[in-house]
């Protein structure tokens, strides 16, 4: 830069002007070439490492499993999964969960299990995406809308437009490049809506040379205006670590069958080159070119509303089995490590289990999280009808480390200051007044006490004793208690009798939203009552089974008079107050409502059981002051999914009795049962039982 323009700088800083773009250029010319910038562009990755959470394990157990060990790994007297590498499917925000892998000990068994051979990424694309889904109820659609969590994860992505789409990108892509093994390679599925961008940012990241192809998948459907050309492909970007490749060329049978017009005395079909006199027969067929229309004699065709794929899993963003079976066997090998980053619909772990590759996929909502985790278990029974092997698979996520994390954030670590903070930020959230001098009691709304449970253990049985103590004391008779765990034997039962005695117990989960402030000022972060589940045992000497009999929820969405209010004519499905409802007006104005959930039963999509929940402590891998990674008991315990009933598209039927489990010795057993309803919402219940 010239002096004069080193002057014209420094005073259009000093006035607070915009600067020039070619200013900017300019200050970095002596580093690159060409380089590639945008509003908000920060170098700075996040290097958190949480520890992971585990929810629940899950392993279809094998046949005969006392007598043949399936040839992959030893198994136990169940047939459930001993040693070796175990598929993760985890919950959360990407960026965390990728930093945690990068930079905390599940590195080491990530390394161990021989790296992560391939990344296969489908983001989203554009404005206009979002996280809901439609649900069925009967022969109604009800719309599940994204939670405040996904939303802000939303706006994030698009609030300032392709700008803060590539800042999320950016840090995504640089984290995924540092898992990356050094042979290992990474597909990003996009659009023609950001194609160029993402294959700037990849050239910025992984570097120009090491871009491989852009992947064509023209597909037999598609729309247009009438003054453009159809839109009938995607682009597949593919991108290596290093020059040291791991890649299996793609076979395909001829195009152009007709040209191989001579025929040996075997009956093989093959043709002259011309210009080499080169034999070529057509059964060797020919490599796949970067172009992909068809795929084993059929087009590669997207899933359309009829498709047999979509119907079964029936998932909004959900790609082709065949798609990406092709990427992975292009760039793994069986036994390799393989995962999404976005896993929507859990496509990549499907094909990945069923081509022998281990796998890892996350996502941030939990209504995806719980369509990967039925459609992984169906892929399980599939290999074991047929005698194939497979792996066992946990569900993670960062549970209470997350919610420590942001609150580390907020208060910069300071313990004295972090509690005050915490107790305010749900209060204010609850839009709740903070009170003092009581024990047990933090606020007050509309006639009601407030209990803020802690930020990382549930609330117990003991807690809510010490409450009602000191709401007796007192003379106050109701109090609603928020937390974002709850201890399991928190019954009905127990919550009625307290009410008997003269204190009205409410309890509320806490929000992951109220993290975000723009959540709150809104009032977007909604609390919600615990959900209730009755079950039955029948225990006959050392059997036992399980009936699920009742289903209690007070989930809401919709406010259903301000709706009737603002509706034209027509039909709208809301959610309220753990009804669904179909609401119609006419053209009169005449409104008329039908409660679409009837039975208790129509609000669950899956339940499972742990006949001895207690059997598996839950071990978290943690890294000391030296670095070391140390083992340390969380105090929980890992639930194992040893019986579930769940709906699926093509079986709507719930079985509501288990099967009859047998337990190797008389005792005392601890069974946990665990339902999932329609909407992807978790509620256990502890059974204690004497055989």
């Amino acid at each position: 830069m010239t002096e004069q323009e080193k002057s014209q700088l420094i005073g259009l800083i000093k006035a607070g002007e915009k600067l020039p773009k070619e200013f900017i250029y300019k200050l970095f010319a002596d580093e690159e070439d060409v380089f590639l910038f945008w509003n908000g562009r920060k170098e700075d990755v996040t290097n958190i490492a949480l520890p992971f959470h585990s929810i629940e394990h899950i392993d279809e157990p094998r046949k005969e499993a006392a007598q043949q060990q399936t040839s992959m790994f030893e198994t136990d007297l169940r047939g459930r999964q001993l040693k070796g590498w175990t598929n993760k499917l985890i919950w959360g925000d990407n960026k965390l969960i990728l930093s945690s892998l990068a930079n905390g000990p599940m590195r080491q068994e990530i390394e161990a299990a021989g790296g992560l051979k391939l990344i296969y990424i489908d983001p989203p694309f554009a404005v206009g995406a979002d996280f809901g889904f439609e649900i069925q109820i009967g022969d109604e659609m009800a719309e599940k809308r994204q939670s405040i969590i996904e939303e802000i994860a939303y706006r994030d992505t698009w609030g300032k437009g392709i700008s803060s789409y590539l800042s999320m990108m950016y840090e995504r892509l640089k984290l995924m490049h540092s898992l990356l093994a050094e042979d290992g390679s990474i597909y990003v599925h996009i659009d023609w809506r950001v194609a160029s961008y993402i294959r700037m940012l990849l050239n910025d990241i992984f570097g120009d040379e090491n871009f491989r192809n852009e992947i064509i998948w023209h597909y037999d459907i598609g729309t247009a205006p009438k003054t453009d050309f159809k839109r009938k492909h995607d682009n597949i970007l593919r991108y290596v670590k290093s020059n040291n490749i791991l890649f299996n060329p793609i076979i395909i049978p001829p195009k152009n069958l007709e040209r191989y017009d001579q025929v040996d005395s075997n009956g093989r079909q093959y043709m002259v080159r011309g210009d080499t006199g080169k034999v070529v027969y057509a059964d060797e067929g020919q490599i796949e070119d970067d172009v992909w229309t068809f795929y084993k004699g059929d087009f590669l065709r997207t899933l359309n509303s009829m498709s047999d794929e979509r119907r079964q899993i029936a998932y909004p963003t959900q790609k082709p089995e065949a798609l990406i079976e092709r990427i992975i066997k292009a760039s793994s090998n069986e036994g390799d490590l393989i995962a999404d980053f976005f896993g929507g619909s859990g496509t990549t772990a499907a094909v990945a289990e069923k081509l022998g590759r281990k796998w890892i996929s996350t996502d941030l909502g939990r209504f995806a999280i719980h369509t990967q985790r039925k459609r992984l278990i169906g892929v399980q029974r599939e290999l074991q009808a047929t005698g194939k092997d497979f792996r066992a698979f946990e569900v993670l996520n960062l549970g209470k480390y997350e919610r420590q994390f942001f609150m580390d954030d907020l208060t910069n670590g300071e313990l004295k200051q972090k509690e005050g903070l915490y107790i305010n930020l749900i209060l204010e959230a609850y839009k709740a007044k903070r009170i003092d001098g009581q024990n047990t009691l933090h606020g007050i709304k509309a006639g009601r006490f407030v209990h803020v449970g802690p930020l990382d253990v549930p609330v117990t049985q003991s807690r809510l004793l010490n409450i009602f103590d000191e709401c007796s004391r007192n003379l106050y008779t109701q109090v609603d208690v928020l937390g974002f765990e709850f201890e399991m034997g928190l019954t009905p039962q127990f919550i009625q009798e307290l009410k008997e005695k003269g204190v009205s117990i409410t309890l509320k989960y806490i929000p992951k939203d109220v993290f975000d402030k723009r959540a709150v000022e809104k009032g977007q972060a909604k609390f919600f009552d615990v959900a209730y589940l009755n079950t039955k045992e029948r225990i006959k000497g050392k059997t036992i089974s399980i009936e699920l009999t009742d289903f209690v929820t007070h989930y809401t969405q919709d406010d259903i008079e301000d709706l009737q209010q603002s509706m034209r004519a027509g039909s709208k499905v809301v959610i309220e107050d753990g009804q669904i409802i179909k609401v119609e007006k006419d053209k009169n104005g005449i409104i008329t409502r039908t409660l679409l959930t009837e039975n208790w039963y129509d609000w669950i999509d899956y339940w499972a059981i742990d006949f001895d929940y207690l059997s598996k402590p839950e071990v978290i891998k943690v890294k000391n002051e030296t670095g070391e990674t140390e083992e340390k008991w969380t105090g929980n315990y890992v639930f194992e999914n040893e019986w579930q009933s769940f709906r699926t598209k093509k079986n709507p039927t719930l079985e509501f009795t288990s099967i009859s489990h047998e337990y190797e010795k008389s005792g005392k057993y601890k069974v946990m049962v665990k339902v999932v309803d329609i909407l992807g919402i978790d509620t256990s219940k502890i059974i204690e039982v004497n055989v």
